[in-house]
Formats: C-alpha cells, sequence, structure tokens
C-alpha cells in the first residue's frame, strides 16, 4: 500500500509538470489575443500596480513641483537683477548719448576725440643708446606724417613723433626718462579719473600716472587709456594697467605704477594715428602741438 501512494504521488508530480510545460509553450507561442487566465492575471495585477503606482506618481510629481518652484523663483530673482542691472546700464547709455549729441551740437561738428585714420608703418631702425627711448619709421612728410601724432600698436600706445623728415619720422617712446614727456590719461572704471603720464621706471618697466585727487580711489587691475584732452593722442586707446597705487612725495596727490599694454622692447609693425578732430591749437588735424600742449591738459 504504501509503495503504491508512492508511485501516485510521482504520477502527480508528472503530471503536473506535463501541464506546466504545456502552459508555458502555449503563453510563448505567438497569439493575437490573451487566454482567458491571462486576461485576469494580468488585470489582477495591473489593479495591484495601479494602486501602489499612483500614489507614488502623486507624491513625485509633488516633489518635482516644489522643486520646480523653488527654481523658478530663484531664476525669476536673478532675472530681476540683470533686467535691473539692464535698465541702469540703458539709462546710462542714453546719458551719454544725450550729452555726446549736446557736446556735439555745442560745437557743431560730427567728429570725436577718438577719431584718427590710422597710417601704417615699420620700425626701420632703433638706437643702441637710446633703445628704450626712439624709434625710426619708414614713412615721413610725404605720407601725411607730422610732429606729434601719436603711435600706437595692436596691443596700446607707444608714443608720439617728436621729428620728420620727407620719408622718415623718429617716434619718441612712453618709456623715455625725458621730464618734459607727458600723456594725459584716465582711469577707466564707473567714474572717471584724470592724470597725467609722467615718467618711467626704468627697473620695474613701468610707466608713473601723476596728479590724481588724493581723494578718488583707483585700485590695482584697474585700465588706463589716453584721454584725448592733450590735443595729440585720440582718446580711448589703452596704454596700461595698474600695478601699484601709493601717493606723491608730499602726500597731497595720488601716483600709480603703470605696466604698459605695448612691448617697447620688440616693434615692428605701428600704426600712426592721424586725428581728425580739431587739436587744441585750433587746427583741423594738425597735429603740430608742443610738449606743453599735452602739459596744460
Amino acid at each position: 500500500m504504501p509503495h503504491f501512494f508512492s508511485n501516485k504521488r510521482l504520477i502527480l508530480l508528472l503530471v503536473g509538470v506535463i501541464f506546466l510545460v504545456a502552459l508555458i509553450s502555449f503563453s510563448l507561442r505567438d497569439r493575437d489575443n490573451a487566454s482567458l487566465p491571462e486576461q485576469i492575471i494580468k488585470d489582477v495585477v495591473g489593479f495591484g500596480q495601479s494602486i501602489f503606482s499612483k500614489p507614488t506618481q502623486y507624491i513625485t510629481g509633488v516633489f518635482d513641483n516644489v522643486d520646480a518652484l523653488l527654481n523658478t523663483y530663484d531664476e525669476n530673482k536673478r532675472l530681476k537683477d540683470r533686467l535691473e542691472e539692464f535698465a541702469k546700464l540703458q539709462a546710462e547709455v542714453n546719458d551719454l548719448a544725450s550729452e555726446n549729441s549736446r557736446l556735439r551740437d555745442i560745437v557743431d561738428k560730427q567728429d570725436d576725440l577718438r577719431d584718427y585714420e590710422p597710417i601704417q608703418a615699420t620700425v626701420i631702425a632703433r638706437n643702441p643708446d637710446q633703445w628704450e627711448e626712439k624709434v625710426i619709421l619708414d614713412k615721413g612728410e610725404v605720407h601725411g606724417v607730422k610732429k606729434n601724432m601719436a603711435i600706437l600698436t595692436a596691443q596700446g600706445l607707444i608714443g608720439k613723433v617728436v621729428l620728420t623728415t620727407p620719408f622718415t619720422s623718429t617716434v619718441e617712446l612712453l618709456s623715455t626718462q625725458n621730464p618734459n614727456y607727458r600723456v594725459s590719461a584716465m582711469v577707466t572704471g564707473e567714474k572717471e579719473v584724470f592724470g597725467l603720464i609722467e615718467g618711467y621706471d626704468d627697473e620695474r618697466k613701468e610707466l608713473i600716472l601723476k596728479r590724481i585727487d588724493s581723494n578718488i580711489k583707483i585700485e590695482k587691475g584697474q585700465k588706463i587709456m589716453s584721454s584725448g584732452l592733450g590735443g595729440i593722442f585720440p582718446k580711448g586707446i589703452l596704454i596700461g594697467e595698474i600695478t601699484e597705487v601709493s601717493t606723491d612725495d608730499f602726500g597731497l596727490t595720488k601716483m600709480a605704477y603703470i605696466k604698459p599694454a605695448a612691448d617697447f622692447a620688440l616693434l615692428d609693425h605701428v600704426m600712426i594715428a592721424k586725428r581728425t578732430m580739431t587739436t587744441v591749437d585750433g587746427t583741423d588735424g594738425d597735429n603740430s602741438g608742443t610738449d606743453e600742449d599735452e602739459d596744460a591738459s
């Protein structure tokens, strides 16, 4: 009797395996419609999944919405700050444009302190005894070059013409030790600050900016440009960058050391600036002013 029950269990196990294999083969075949058992199972499982997934999706959506709102708030704040900054800049531009227009109406002309006609030239000679002071160019009077015209490179201002011949011109560099050589300059920033380039520190290889009001704040890193007020150099030509600020010997005004934008030791191709703006001596485009003209600014 026990042997019969043992065989019966084995037979039931084999029947179950056969039935399971049949179901697997039936479910794996290509069909257009699911069988009734499959439909029941899928519906039950799908209903259970929906019960758990919908609350989960809702909670996730709430967190996503909160995060989006926080990001939107921060972004909106940044955009408002940018808009306020833009409005301020736009107002300043409009004010400057209006002031520029009024000034041009006063002088009844369309020229600007920045305007000049460039004359291309090449350095053809350099005196070893005055390597840091003077260079000679291949353009002269027949090319329209005159005394006191500004000389610049792609990097910035380097000097002015001090002597001309029909076919050459001699340029005195900003690095000269000539005590009478002065350049009217301005410190760029929220408010323009004016001073004079007076002298060159040979050890530091830097220009010296003097005659700055002691109450005016200037700092390292600010750019120095030509002011255009001396009647020789056009306005807005880069001269260099402040590396140090101190006071003069008497403590009444500030002075600053300026790292030149151009390399005075390596000069090849340069530009001669023929100004079109009426200069201080009252002649249109005639840059025949003297060093005293630049000092008067």
